[in-house]
């Protein structure tokens, strides 16, 4: 079972946007898909809730009274939509259980300030430094050709985090994720842009991305 955390310790980063595109990439490939929320907003249940029983299926936690909440049986891929705030044991906790990491950032003062604990904490985890768990970033909301893309360019770089991609500010998304759906479930003629910046973090996570985002 391949598991993926999406994790960045300020609200309204872009962690849902991301978790659920991730989500619905991999269950529009055919793979048995759980989105595992751990944010108290529930962000990303709230989205599952309004998806159309018609799209590739993604299954929430399985749920048994008394017992821990745990993927579904036959479950192939695994992708937890993490908390505000996350640190501490229980990140550390999280790192250990899975094999990537992808914290979303956005290209603000607030962002990076925010941020630059949680990225010293990730690297001192036991599981990124003994290359058990990968770590990378993606900038949320971004125009590359800005003054503060550059400056979050630049900050990642004195940290020495790789940024896999930029994700533009599109309404796209949004749309989407109104009616449960990410940009895997719309018309390629619709989201080719968006689809192609999505490419380099599908191939960090080991998938032929080039191929199945050009269908």
């Amino acid at each position: 079972m391949r598991s993926f955390l999406i994790a960045n310790p300020k609200g309204g980063s872009g962690k849902s946007t991301l978790a659920t595109n991730l989500a619905a990439y991999f269950a529009a490939g055919g793979k048995k898909v759980m989105l595992g929320d751990v944010d108290r907003q529930q962000t990303s249940l709230h989205w599952l809730a309004r998806r159309d029983p018609g799209l590739p299926a993604i299954a929430g936690w399985e749920i048994v009274p008394n017992e821990p909440a745990r993927p579904p049986k036959g479950t192939e891929v695994v992708v937890l939509d993490s908390a505000a705030g996350l640190h501490g044991k229980k990140l550390a906790a999280l790192v250990s259980q899975v094999s990537h990491v992808i914290v979303p950032i956005q290209p603000s003062p607030f962002d990076m300030w925010a941020s630059e604990e949680f990225f010293a904490q990730l690297l001192e985890e036991k599981a990124i430094r003994k290359h058990k768990t990968f770590m990378a970033v993606v900038g949320m909301r971004v125009d590359p050709r800005t003054r503060s893309a550059r400056e979050l360019e630049k900050f990642l770089a004195e940290h020495q985090v790789p940024v896999l991609s930029w994700l533009r500010d599109t309404q796209l998304y949004v749309q989407a994720a109104a009616s449960g759906m990410s940009l895997f479930d719309m018309p390629v003629s619709r989201t080719q842009r968006d689809r192609d910046a999505w490419q380099p973090i599908l191939r960090w996570l080991g998938e032929d991305a080039g191929a199945w985002c050009d269908k």
